[in-house]
């Protein structure tokens, strides 16, 4: 795919990124691609640690079941 790829290729694609991002900002880019890939290289190394599916469905703080239970105990009634 890249085997046509010569050192003025790169160059003009160095200086087209330059271009579109400007100088003052390249260094936080890299710095923001090197700690994803460090991120990403992490998460790689240890599947073991996922997490489990747990039995039954998945409640959060915004569904009505939840909601209502909690209002229940603020109120002192059970539903």
């Amino acid at each position: 795919m890249f085997s046509g790829l010569t050192g003025w290729h790169a160059l003009i694609i160095l200086a087209v990124i330059v271009l579109i991002f400007g100088a003052a900002k390249l260094p936080g880019l890299a710095k923001s691609v090197g700690q994803s890939m460090k991120i990403f290289k992490n998460e790689i190394k240890t599947p073991e640690q996922e997490t489990k599916p747990t039995d039954g469905p998945q409640l959060n703080e915004t569904s009505p079941e939840v909601r209502a239970q909690s209002d229940s105990t603020k109120s002192g009634t059970k539903p």
